[in-house]
């Protein structure tokens, strides 16, 4: 399936639909990365004035750099995007299925420091369906990049609608941005939702149908 993003830019002026990468992202392996990113946090830590030589700070920036590229940062490369592989849909099911509660972690983009949140993905199959963890998967590989939640919630509607050969899509995503909560106003019980919505689930009815699956009580 086609997605016109040429439209959906014009409707977010000044906003990307992709994470901005540099053209040259992956030219370096993950090892010199790694190595490169622990000598520069090892100088951040000590203009801050902190101690290397303690047995506790030491190996930080190592733990540091493997944590940025192996894990909270590992989103970023395409290799590590996640296979969807279709059932078919035997039982001929044409209602809303919805995974809910997918947690999550990523990272603000501006800051640098954590997001944490949950989302419900929802789609009404057309002709096959995919299995749930790979729903599950589709949120950590957005997440573990940095990120701007709006951004998060239509790349995974994006992908959705295109690995699953689906126009009717719904993403709704609730977080807490310790960006808010650690520093500026300092808000620890705020939280921030975003919501993006194709085909059957703009209808009123569905997407009212939607709500009430989410907050039914398990």
């Amino acid at each position: 399936m086609e997605i016109n993003k040429e439209i959906l830019e014009n409707n977010l002026e000044g906003f990307s639909l992709e994470t901005p990468l540099r053209e040259d992202a992956f030219k370096l392996d993950d090892e010199l990365k790694i190595e490169l990113i622990s000598k520069h946090f090892k100088e951040i830590m000590q203009i801050l004035g902190l101690d290397l030589s303690d047995d506790s700070l030491k190996g930080t920036p190592n733990r540091v750099a493997k944590m940025y590229v192996n894990e909270i940062f590992s989103g970023l490369n395409p290799k590590n995007k996640p296979e969807v592989k279709l059932f078919e849909n035997r039982y001929n099911y044409k209602n809303i299925l919805l995974e809910k509660n997918i947690s999550f972690h990523s990272v603000c983009e501006h800051h640098f420091v954590p997001i944490v949140g949950k989302a419900h993905l929802a789609y009404i199959p057309n002709g096959k369906v995919v299995g749930l963890s790979k729903l599950n998967r589709i949120v950590k590989y957005f997440a573990q990049r940095p990120q701007v939640q709006e951004r998060m919630t239509i790349q995974i509607v994006n992908m959705l609608r295109e690995e699953l050969n689906s126009e009717s899509v719904a993403v709704i995503i609730e977080a807490d941005h310790m960006c808010v909560a650690m520093r500026g106003v300092q808000d620890i019980n705020s939280s921030t939702v975003t919501s993006e919505f194709t085909g059957k689930f703009l209808d009123n009815s569905t997407r009212e149908e939607l709500m009430k699956y989410i907050t039914l009580k398990s």
